[in-house]
């Protein structure tokens, strides 16, 4: 019950996304449900695997080039669904951070605080 709540969590933090940044368009809340689905097989198959290929300048960036990883994964999945746009890949590098804020924020309000 928890993964299919923290999905739809997800899902309506990309909802929220366009109306932070208008350079992220999204069509509905099943394009939403999709995008949020295959972002998080993304992040869990290919991420990884990126960031152990760009360790050296991860570490010469002190970590920074993570968020270049982040929006690459966001990028990606913005020109595999249709229904959802994102304007360049520097909006991309924004929108990720973004969204991974707004789903943190509302993830630990929902969850609270996990000892």
């Amino acid at each position: 019950m928890r993964i299919l709540l923290a999905w739809a969590i997800n899902a309506l933090s990309l909802l929220a996304l366009p109306y932070v940044i208008s350079a992220v368009k999204i069509d509905g809340f099943g394009t939403a449900l999709v995008v949020a689905l295959v972002l998080g097989l993304l992040n869990a198959v290919i991420r990884p695997v990126l960031i152990v290929l760009t360790l050296p300048i991860n570490i010469l960036t002190l970590g920074l080039f993570t968020f270049v990883i982040n929006g690459l994964m966001f990028w990606m999945v913005a020109h595999f669904i249709e229904g959802f746009a994102v304007t360049s890949f520097g909006w991309a590098i924004l929108a990720a951070i973004v969204y991974s804020l707004i789903s943190w924020a509302v993830s630990s309000l929902v969850f609270g605080r996990r000892d």
